[in-house]
């Protein structure tokens, strides 16, 4: 039985190799869809002897199929923001707890205690439809901080809010309103980490990252723009102190594949769609291929450069009835 705590406790390479094995076998057996997806690419996996060769599921199944290995029914469904008129994900969460301990253990990381914060989510989208892991996120690291609020389109209320508070602040917003707010207002913030989590959702024009994130630092008057990297499909979160430069907590690794052999494994600073192993996602599956495109750093850090064009449709077919 995977143990949880192990998971958390990480420290090293060959920790993480441990349980990323051990937790491979436990979902190749439990969870019927990735099980599925090993029998028809060929994969025995006792043969896997390295967390290089772990196949990865592409996230595409989390719309056609239950990815799901809990003993009992999920406490909580999370579902993707379905732009586009797609079919929206969906993220069986076995345990809030454990939902709650990962992305709480990976802002203390990054951030330090909640409590040393106010947090501010300017999440509009994801606000108006229920469902979302990212506000359950937010509301509950606003609970941890005690200070702070979600606000949707009223941007001088949020602006009073920021200036009257005099705790150190996070304004945590989706691109197109934090791009709205530096349009019409331009608010001058002071003690203030802005962070943005995501593109535009179809409201705007995307912009390379460098482009916006210049284009925010210039109205807020700070130094550089953080970023929040995560999705329904994942129970944990990267994040990014400026540049675009995301780094992740230690039971998370990214790997980069060729998008034309996703067999093959990319060296550091070539372009390719990324992989991710989160070990949190105990009770889903933990070997996921994303379809983003990015770079990998020396250092294992990563960057995020754009999305895999028809990727919504590549990688299924073989298990969607």
């Amino acid at each position: 039985m995977i143990c949880t705590d192990n998971i958390f406790a990480i420290a090293d390479e060959r920790d993480f190799e441990r349980e990323a094995l051990d937790l491979f076998r436990f979902q190749a057996e439990r969870c019927a869809p990735y099980a599925e997806w090993l029998r028809l690419t060929g994969c025995d996996p006792q043969s896997v002897l390295r967390v290089e060769d772990i196949p990865m599921l592409p996230i595409e199944l989390f719309k056609s199929h239950d990815v799901y290995c809990g003993g009992q029914p999920p406490e909580k469904v999370f579902t993707s923001s379905n732009t586009g008129g797609c079919v929206a994900s969906r993220h069986m969460m076995s345990s809030l707890a454990h939902y709650r301990r990962a992305f709480t253990e990976s802002f203390r990381r990054f951030y330090g205690e909640p409590r040393e914060w106010s947090i501010y989510g300017l999440l509009p989208n994801y606000l108006e439809r229920e469902g979302s892991s990212l506000v359950y996120m937010v509301d509950r690291l606003m609970a941890a901080a005690g200070s702070g609020g979600f606000f949707l389109h009223d941007y001088p209320a949020l602006i009073r809010a920021l200036e009257n508070d005099p705790k150190p602040k996070i304004l945590l917003g989706v691109s197109y309103a934090l791009w709205e707010l530096a349009e019409q207002y331009a608010p001058r913030l002071h003690d203030t980490v802005v962070m943005e989590t995501g593109g535009m959702k179809g409201r705007r024009e995307e912009l390379p990252k460098s482009e916006f994130h210049k284009i925010l630092c210039d109205a807020f008057g700070v130094d550089a723009i953080h970023s929040e990297y995560g999705m329904a499909e994942l129970t944990s979160q990267a994040y990014s102190s400026g540049e675009g430069v995301f780094a992740s907590p230690p039971w998370v690794r990214v790997l980069l594949r060729d998008i034309n052999d996703p067999t093959e494994r990319l060296a550091a600073g070539v372009r390719g769609g990324v992989d991710i192993i989160d070990l949190s996602n105990v009770w889903s599956c933990a070997f996921i291929a994303t379809q983003d495109t990015g770079r990998l750093l020396a250092d294992g850090r990563f960057t995020i450069e754009g999305r895999i064009a028809g990727s919504d449709i590549r990688g299924c077919n073989l298990l969607i009835q």
